[in-house]
């Protein structure tokens, strides 16, 4: 019996990978637990020890070998141990071995929950150290369940070798995204926490951070270092502005982005959904950044203000909704991918 306990504990480490020493652990409490609530006038002297080598499960009280007893639950006289070894001394300890037919059923009950609980309890940890490595990261996901109530997306989402359910929530979504069961889709990793019901993976579609890394997978020049995204702003289901640069003079970092007749960008794009994407230079010149960045727009002057948070713009008066955008959202857009004020004021005006 003993054989085959100790080989269910090693299957258990094959197909779930808990550590064995960690499901013996548990075990070893879960059963020193039971004994002390079917012994408790022994709960003190109580010891369990499971032996893999062995295969053996060692059940006893451990007594010490005393002058005078004061507490015979936990003391012999030296006369008793001699009944039991013929050698002891004053100080020794003797293992009073344990009836284990005798062991009540309530109690193996309560060593079996503890012993359940400590599967789960280590399975919960394997995902949440798997899924921790993976913060800031996309990952694959299929679409499981769509609370019509909330608007909230269950998703089956994998890593190298786990897979757990995730929530994306409805503010999490791109708005004009439809999602249907099945749907295999691309999540961003904000942050995984740790929970009473296990690891809770907080998961987006809007999050700047997903269009981040799907240049990286897209544009080799960005994963190796040779372009480098300055700035992110986004407005998810609609459009995106980001800041590109580069050191290598001989590599064109928008058309790095863009690929041979769009084909990278438009990768990017066909994952979200359609959202518009706007590549723009960087620059360490505020005037000339501001400028890129309020693209598609030209852009006849940039005047920055004293404060040097904030600037004026001057654009064609035939460009000026463009600048501005529908419900003004280029110019929005183009603020936070620089981080400045922009005031815009048609030519005519000047």
């Amino acid at each position: 019996m003993n054989a085959d306990f100790f080989s269910a504990i090693a299957d258990i480490e094959k197909e779930k990978g808990i550590p064995q020493s960690y499901m013996l652990e548990k075990i070893e409490h879960a059963l020193l637990a039971a004994l002390k609530k079917d012994y408790p006038e022994y709960a003190d002297c109580a010891r369990v020890i499971l032996d893999p080598v062995e295969k053996t499960v060692d059940m006893f009280f451990q007594k010490e070998v005393v002058e005078e007893i004061e507490n015979p639950n936990t003391q012999y006289t030296l006369e008793q141990a001699h009944e039991i070894k013929k050698d002891a001394e004053v100080g020794d300890f003797i293992n009073e071995p344990v009836d284990t037919t005798k062991f009540g059923r309530i109690a193996a009950q309560a060593a079996k929950q503890v012993i359940i609980q400590g599967i789960r309890e280590a399975e919960r940890n394997i995902v949440y150290d798997e899924f921790t490595s993976k913060e800031h990261e996309i990952l694959s996901g299929v679409v499981t369940r769509i609370d019509p109530r909330t608007g909230g997306v269950s998703i089956q989402i994998g890593s190298s070798s786990e897979h757990t359910e995730a929530m994306l929530s409805h503010g999490e979504r791109i708005p004009t995204e439809p999602l249907n069961d099945g749907d295999r889709i691309k999540v961003y990793v904000i942050e995984v926490k740790k929970s009473t019901r296990g690891p809770q993976i907080l998961i987006s579609r809007t999050h700047p951070g997903l269009v981040k890394r799907l240049f990286e997978l897209e544009v080799p020049e960005i994963h190796d270092g040779i372009v480098e995204i300055k700035s992110i702003a986004r407005e998810a289901g609609n459009r995106t502005k980001i800041a590109v640069d580069t050191n290598d003079p001989d590599v064109e970092p928008i058309g790095a982005c863009v690929g041979s007749k769009g084909a990278r960008v438009n990768a990017i794009v066909d994952e979200l959904g359609g959202e518009k994407i706007d590549i723009v230079r960087y620059s360490d010149d505020p005037t000339e950044y501001i400028a890129s960045a309020l693209a598609p727009s030209e852009v006849v002057e940039v005047t920055m203000n004293e404060d040097g948070k904030s600037c004026r713009i001057i654009v064609p008066d035939s460009q000026l909704s463009l600048a501005i955008g529908k419900e003004g959202q280029n110019v929005r857009l183009a603020a936070r991918l620089t981080g400045y004020k922009i005031d815009i004021k048609p030519e005519s005006q000047a």
